[in-house]
């Protein structure tokens, strides 16, 4: 979806849409970076291993909880996408928002590991704009 997204807004960004190509993919990879690093060092296992009562509805990608990094990607590109072009961020915040929420929903993520993942993601995409400016 945000490879979708990318694209268009690429696209319709004309001669600028190789540098926010660019930027997408560099905030991404720091992103990725990140998330990979805490996971690793904080080894916070997910709520559906820890408590009983709660059944993973979708196959994690690995044991570890904190933070979510599906909500930090979500949420950095629908910052960084919506700077450079306002109107998607009436695709890309309800996005986020339900990519936030199914987290918790799928017993994958505890809430503050969405919380955490939501404010790492808007702290990598303002990082980038920052950057890029």
């Amino acid at each position: 979806a945000y490879a979708i997204v990318g694209v268009a807004c690429a696209a319709m960004l004309e001669s600028d849409g190789l540098p926010f190509i660019a930027q997408s993919l560099l905030t991404a990879a720091v992103g990725l970076l990140a998330y990979k690093a805490l996971k690793t060092q904080l080894v916070r296992e997910r709520p559906y291993i820890t408590h009983n009562g709660i059944v993973a509805a979708a196959a994690p990608l690995d044991r570890y909880s904190f933070p979510s990094g599906n909500t930090m990607h979500a949420v950095s590109f629908a910052i960084l996408y919506s700077s450079h072009m306002p109107f998607v961020i009436w695709i890309m915040l309800p996005f986020a928002f339900l990519v936030a929420a199914s987290r918790v929903i799928l017993g994958l993520h505890y809430p503050c590991d969405v919380v955490v993942g939501a404010v790492l993601g808007a702290t990598l995409a303002y990082s980038s704009l920052a950057v890029f400016a």
